[in-house]
């Protein structure tokens, strides 16, 4: 890769997502497993000499009129701490999707009440795993930050136990957890099919998306300097 080609960080929590997502022009694909202190660290590595950050992949619904497979870009991110890392605003603008408050939690959110709770408290639309990490790290490193996620689990719905044990920390799915759980509650497995559905459906949105990305997004970097810094009324563009 050419030094005016510079890599296009993109912060992923699931080995499906990061199949998606090395189809992105440029893409450095880095996967948390659900561990923000590993994507964390490895974000640190993989930023150095990058153009810019990109969390993508799957999130849950805070808000009720989301269905699964709706496609968003991050306006703002709020992290746990509830500090507000705002995504780069030409950015948001040049991808052309609508935008919307995501919520970043270092552990999985299941239950409607716990969603219920985090949009009353944050203001969000959606919530991840990694948009947080991901937009801490861009702010370290002086890089631009965006955040393309879908709607798996829409608000009202439950995740299973089983769902919340199987992510091992690669971004694979970790059977002999899934299976414990299930044997311990085979109810479950009604949940656990309405979210494959649900996600099967996120994941044909989120295909579309890295698709679009994959014709060749240009270089995050290129693309912040070529933008106009003022708008057609001479007032200037929020970064």
């Amino acid at each position: 890769m050419s030094e005016a080609r510079r890599p296009l960080v993109v912060a992923v929590g699931l080995k499906a997502e990061a199949r998606v997502a090395a189809r992105i022009a440029g893409a450095r694909v880095v996967a948390g497993g659900g561990d923000s202190r590993r994507l964390a660290l490895a974000l640190e590595s993989a930023c150095a000499g990058a153009c810019g950050v990109l969390s993508f992949g799957i999130a849950g619904g805070l808000d009720p009129a989301l269905a699964p497979g709706t496609s968003f870009l991050a306006r703002e991110v709020v992290a746990p701490d509830g500090t507000r890392f705002p995504a780069d605003a030409r950015l948001v603008r040049a991808l052309g999707l609508p935008d919307a408050v995501f919520a970043g939690v270092d552990a999985a959110v299941g239950s409607a009440d716990e969603k219920r709770t985090l949009r009353l408290a944050t203001g969000a639309s959606l919530v991840d795993m990694e948009s947080h990490v991901a937009a801490q790290a861009a702010a370290r490193f002086g890089l631009p930050f965006a955040a393309l996620r879908v709607v798996a689990d829409p608000a009202g719905a439950e995740l299973p136990h089983a769902a919340l044990v199987a992510m091992r920390p690669d971004g694979g799915i970790a059977l002999s957890p899934l299976l414990r759980s299930l044997a311990r509650d085979p109810r479950q497995i009604v949940g656990l099919t309405r979210a494959a559905f649900a996600a099967r459906a996120a994941f044909k949105s989120l295909f579309r998306g890295g698709q679009a990305l994959a014709l060749g997004l240009p270089d995050f970097g290129e693309l912040v300097l070529d933008m106009p810094a003022e708008d057609e009324f001479g007032r200037p563009l929020s970064v």
